[in-house]
């Protein structure tokens, strides 16, 4: 077989692993530093609220910490590209992402907390970025669905996250349920331990758009407003479940989330293929703004459970939606403005809804979803008369990011 063919090259001698292999290892990377390394902090929030004392206010600040952190990690990355493309920078993330983690339970100091969960942000980000660039530069010519599969370790480390706290909850307390989720960031840490990062050049640039693209403005808000939005219901609906339901309830509906999370960015991808991209944006807002209400609205397992499916199917398919639109415009650096709106966009929303939570986790959740909602509207305006570029630039996962910005993916 030629030199050049691609199948023999991946597994040739120069140890670079099979694209289902490097699928993997981003899936790992992933796993831990959003799944866990982010997320885990929602199925413990309870955990410190009844054992650590942990006020609601002071539950919004550290979230708010964490978002800020990984916000100054997303823009290390897009104005560093050299970090992108370091297995130094991956692997140093991951470590200190697990010393973060580990590090919790040694205090009571709110202010500490929040400067771990700030650091553990920055780590987040840097995975992040490292990881989605290698896995969009190394398969930029595979189908989509299998890019897609990588983008679910965010919800597989949720699921897994999710599963260890409601394990834990009968016999340990919230300091085993920190040093725990260390173990495991470590643990998925080892398996994407070997990760190649990206190479120069791999991912093309976006061609320059010409003025004020109005579709992109609509965009920008639509994904903007997501950022406040999701990240309530990320941050708050463990707590907000088990404050009406008893015993493990939040915690399982969490398992949910991330287990409905898996496929969602495959799946959201295939159908980006067959349909308008800002009309499936509309739909799955749609969607969530429902999921985050549910809660709020109805008590109930039922409710909490569907909700979690809703969320889970929805919040990483908003942001490869998000971005692939943004490609498919060809606006200069869109996925960095996207981001950089999207981050934003979690910084304020533990900030919005913070005075509510005086009331309980019902009001926040409302108006998340109310937020949301705004949201579809925005991505509503933004499928009236929506250029659709050359299907080229429609046909896979990859050109969701033309730079490997990080989103979140959920993200």
């Amino acid at each position: 077989m030629s030199r050049g063919a691609r199948v023999p090259a991946t597994r040739a001698g120069g140890g670079v692993p099979s694209p289902r292999a490097h699928v993997v290892r981003v899936a790992a990377a992933l796993a831990a530093g959003m799944g866990v390394g982010r997320f885990v902090y929602t199925p413990i929030l309870p955990l410190m609220h009844t054992q650590a004392g942990l006020s609601t206010d002071a539950g919004a600040h550290l979230a708010t910490a964490n978002y800020v952190g990984y916000l100054l990690g997303s823009l290390a990355g897009t104005l560093f590209p050299t970090l992108v493309r370091s297995r130094t920078v991956l692997r140093g993330s991951l470590l200190l992402l697990i010393g973060t983690l580990a590090a919790m339970p040694a205090t009571h100091s709110t202010t500490v907390w929040m400067a771990l969960r700030l650091l553990a942000g920055a780590a987040s980000a840097m995975v992040f970025v490292v990881a989605v660039s290698s896995l969009l530069g190394h398969l930029r010519d595979h189908p989509p669905h299998l890019p897609g599969w990588g983008f679910g370790g965010v919800g597989a480390g949720i699921a897994l996250s999710g599963l260890l706290v409601l394990a834990l909850r009968p016999v340990a307390d919230w300091r085993v349920a920190w040093w725990s989720s260390a173990v495991l960031a470590a643990a998925l840490a080892t398996a994407a331990w070997n990760l190649r990062p990206d190479v120069p050049g791999a991912i093309p640039t976006e061609a320059p758009a010409k003025g004020v693209d109005r579709h992109f403005g609509a965009l920008f808000v639509s994904y903007t407003l997501e950022g406040v939005g999701y990240i309530v219901a990320g941050t708050f609906l463990v707590a907000a479940i088990a404050q009406s339901s008893p015993g493990g309830l939040g915690s399982g509906a969490w398992v949910l989330v991330g287990l409905a999370a898996v496929p969602s960015s495959a799946l959201w991808a295939r159908l980006g293929r067959r349909w308008s991209r800002p009309g499936l944006l509309y739909v799955a807002l749609l969607i969530q703004a429902v999921g985050i209400a549910l809660p709020a609205l109805v008590d109930g397992v039922a409710a909490a459970l569907v909700s979690a499916l809703l969320f889970g199917a929805t919040f990483i398919g908003v942001s490869t939606l998000a971005l692939a639109t943004g490609a498919e415009l060809r606006f200069p650096r869109s996925v960095a403005l996207l981001t950089a709106g999207y981050s934003v966009g979690q910084i304020l929303g533990p900030l919005t809804v913070a005075p509510l939570l005086h009331h309980g986790y019902r009001p926040a959740l409302l108006l998340a979803a109310l937020v949301v909602l705004a949201a579809a509207v925005s991505a509503a305006v933004l499928r009236i008369g929506f250029p659709h570029h050359a299907a080229a630039v429609r046909h896979s996962v990859p050109d969701q990011a033309r730079r490997p910005a990080p989103t979140d993916a959920g993200h």
